[in-house]
């Protein structure tokens, strides 16, 4: 039984990412799976789920989403469902009083995330997107290089891709290839990294333009299956992403400043997972950087939800806005890349999005 300290956890699906999900709320100290509602599972292939995956023995099973989020005994749901329900469906959780692990993209759009942000706000909702990276203790240490004056000076360009050669059953079958689920495709599930290491590289700050780049691919229905865009701050600053299902996997980040650079390999899934390393590089020296942790990020990311739902739920703490405001820019710039690309490359102008 879930001790009174925990935050019970709701999921939603039986998807594979629930799988490396719910092993990271186990390993959490201060979070607990509560129950779990399937809409394409039966309640025994759920029973069996919870199962295999050390579901404590008092998680419940739900036979419907809605039953899930009229659960007194759920303080939090997590989203592994298609984008296009998102909104539905984390609308209708922060009504219940649900707090909300979304994963990304968070929505088909940021008109559609604005609904969401809005049932969060008018209900004291703790919301994060499930994007892990921005956990691991490493990125803080990459923040820290890349706020240091003396070291890194002012950034001038950061580039960042994230790939992989997907076969050919994802490129017909996967959700994220197919109009009616994820319907973004590669801009909204790898870009989504890409998009928000330039965000943490650039203070946070939204650029003032979004250009596509030539040579993007789309599937017969439409979707993006590989894409690269220009950010421009107006400022001497720019980034440059790249996103593909396929290509081969890269993982990169690459910020230069006017005093060094930094570089990772391995940003969005380190190759180890309690240990993650860059590098960075002045005109006196090239220095690797390793940072160690007992868990691996995807627990410390649920760490740290469970810790703000905890505040919110036992001490009448405000949510941290941060988080909806980190991904609503990520989406907003999603929004402007596939603009561009719908729009033969156009430059469109991101400021007061």
């Amino acid at each position: 039984m879930a001790d009174d300290s925990q935050i019970r956890i709701g999921l939603l699906s039986c998807a594979n990412i629930v799988r490396k999900v719910s092993r990271a709320i186990n390993l959490a100290p201060n979070a607990t799976v509560s129950a779990i509602a399937s809409i394409s599972n039966s309640i025994e292939e759920m029973k069996s789920f919870a199962a295999s995956n050390n579901f404590p023995p008092t998680a419940k099973i739900h036979g419907s989403y809605e039953s899930l989020l009229e659960d007194p005994d759920v303080d939090a749901v997590y989203f592994p469902i298609p984008a296009s329900l998102h909104v539905e469906w984390a609308v209708r959780a922060a009504q219940k009083g649900k707090h909300i692990l979304l994963d990304k993209p968070v929505a088909l759009n940021v008109y559609e995330f604005d609904q969401i942000v809005e049932a969060c706000e008018a209900n004291g909702i703790q919301f994060m997107d499930g994007t892990q990276w921005i956990h691991n203790p490493r990125t803080a240490k990459i923040k820290e290089f890349l706020t240091d004056p003396v070291s890194f000076g002012q950034l001038k360009t950061v580039q960042s891709c994230f790939s992989f050669a997907a076969n050919e059953n994802f490129l017909k079958n996967d959700i994220r290839v197919k109009p009616g689920l994820d319907g973004l495709g590669a801009l909204g599930d790898a870009g989504w990294y890409t998009i928000q290491a330039s965000l943490l590289a650039n203070s946070f700050r939204l650029p003032k333009t979004v250009t596509g780049l030539p040579g993007h691919v789309l599937n017969d229905a439409g979707i993006v299956l590989s894409c690269g865009a220009l950010l421009d701050w107006e400022e001497g600053v720019t980034a440059t992403i790249y996103c593909s299902f396929l290509a081969n996997v890269t993982m990169e980040i690459t910020a230069i400043g006017r005093k060094g650079t930094l570089r990772v390999n391995d940003f969005v899934i380190p190759f180890q997972e309690t240990e993650a390393s860059f590098t960075t590089s002045t005109l006196a020296c090239l220095s690797e950087h390793k940072t160690m942790n007992e868990i691996p990020q995807e627990a410390c990311m649920v760490i740290e939800f469970a810790r703000l739902v905890g505040e919110i739920k036992n001490r009448g703490a405000k949510p941290d806005g941060f988080w909806l405001s980190f991904s609503r820019k990520t989406q907003v710039i999603v929004d402007a890349v596939k603009e561009s690309l719908d729009n033969n490359l156009e430059r469109v102008l991101v400021s007061g999005r």
